[in-house]
């Protein structure tokens, strides 16, 4: 498969997961992506959550995958000076450095523009760069809060409750991503660069979608629903006699098939109070008992066999670790097993994308610590044997 970024270099100067997911969605599209870390210590979570061999963890795997890892101390001038030289060799520069950061190392955009014109470089920071919060460090849970997304998660009675995984911070990278695409597309044509600027509170507001513009009319915060929905109703998470499953009543004509055909209750859809979806939302309290009480009397499979012939959308709730070895998964590829060097093997997710009837490959796995500095240098830098000798000896790389 001939993947749509071959050809094209990126540097990837980012850490922990926003920026590391950016680099590696273009990974993914075929770019060469050089991850740049730490001599002893590397990228934070390569020290977060369960570990994978020496020097990778679930965490880093999971945002590092089609990446190639050097290292390299930026805290010395020979290690910015290699840095700068790299960046001469690339087409997009990722960074989310603290306020400044980069500038002080002599890799802000205005500094690497000097040497390469058209580069196009993605900032991701907390906030707004040019605001009074620009030097704020950003944090997805802090960021979740703010942008009141703890707000409209969990049930009505619980405290505010944050997602199960760091989805600003993924919200972010994937946005970031969008916008190095187009700015690529637009420099074939334009032969210019661009400065792009991710901020986590800005995407967090955005991922607010339909519940923020809702706080906005209502100037107050919409009701929490859990599980179920706020204007449609049956549709959620219900318990049948032995599990949970999800059920998602679309429509009137939906409504009254599914009282007739899955749980043999005539009586509700003929009853007036809920002949439409808008009058069932207004008596959600009197028709939801009823429904909960039907469902739990059944089995699971007898419910989801009657609701996918009554062409009512529908699923089982699975755990995690069901949900990645289940058939589906397995069927469609998405959790791979791969090589490790010293763990054996090593599970890692597939791209999500498919192009032309394929999935996009996994090129490269994640990356140990530091495996690619020696042929990067001297591949791309030209540099000596001897010269990337005395870099190891003198702690640079």
């Amino acid at each position: 498969m001939t993947l749509p970024l071959n050809g094209v270099r990126v540097l990837d100067l980012s850490r922990v997961l926003a920026g590391p997911l950016c680099g590696q969605v273009l990974g993914d599209f075929g770019a060469e992506v050089i991850k740049v870390e730490h001599p002893l210590r590397g990228d934070d979570t390569r020290d977060w959550g369960l570990r994978v061999g020496k020097t990778e963890t679930a965490y880093f795997n999971s945002m590092n995958r089609n990446k190639r890892s050097i290292t390299v101390d930026l805290q010395t001038p020979q290690g910015q000076a290699l840095v700068l030289e790299l960046a001469k060799q690339c087409d997009v520069v990722l960074q989310n450095f603290k306020f400044g950061g980069a500038e002080k190392m002599g890799l802000g955009y205005e500094q690497i523009k000097a040497v390469k014109p058209d580069i196009i470089y993605c900032s991701v920071s907390g906030y707004d760069r040019v605001g009074p919060e620009a030097a704020r460090p950003g944090y997805d849970l802090v960021v979740q809060g703010e942008a009141g997304l703890m707000a409209i998660n969990g049930e009505p009675t619980q405290a505010p409750l944050k997602f199960g995984v760091a989805a600003v911070d993924l919200f972010t990278g994937m946005h970031a991503a969008q916008a190095v695409l187009a700015a690529l597309f637009a420099r074939q044509n334009t032969g210019q660069g661009r400065n792009i600027e991710m901020a986590l509170f800005d995407c967090g507001l955005m991922l607010t979608a339909y519940c923020g513009l809702e706080a906005m009319l209502l100037q107050n915060d919409p009701p929490r629903y859990g599980n179920s929905h706020p204007s449609i109703v049956p549709y959620g998470v219900f318990d049948a006699a032995d599990g949970p499953l999800v059920i998602t009543v679309g429509n009137n004509a939906q409504f009254e098939r599914f009282c007739r055909e899955v749980i043999e209750r005539p009586d509700l859809a003929d009853d007036e109070r809920f002949k439409t979806n808008l009058v069932r939302g207004q008596n959600r309290d009197v028709l939801v008992p009823e429904i909960l009480r039907e469902l739990k009397s059944r089995p699971r499979a007898v419910l989801l066999k009657r609701l996918a012939a009554s062409g009512i959308p529908c699923g089982e709730v699975l755990g995690l670790y069901e949900a990645l070895t289940s058939e589906r998964a397995v069927r469609g590829g998405m959790v791979t097993e791969q090589p490790h060097p010293v763990a054996g093997h090593t599970h890692i997710m597939a791209p999500a994308y498919r192009m032309d009837g394929e999935r996009l490959p996994i090129r490269h796995v994640p990356p140990t610590l530091g495996e690619a500095t020696d042929e990067v240098l001297k591949g791309l830098l030209g540099l000596s044997a001897d010269q990337v000798s005395a870099l190891h000896a003198q702690g640079v790389i």
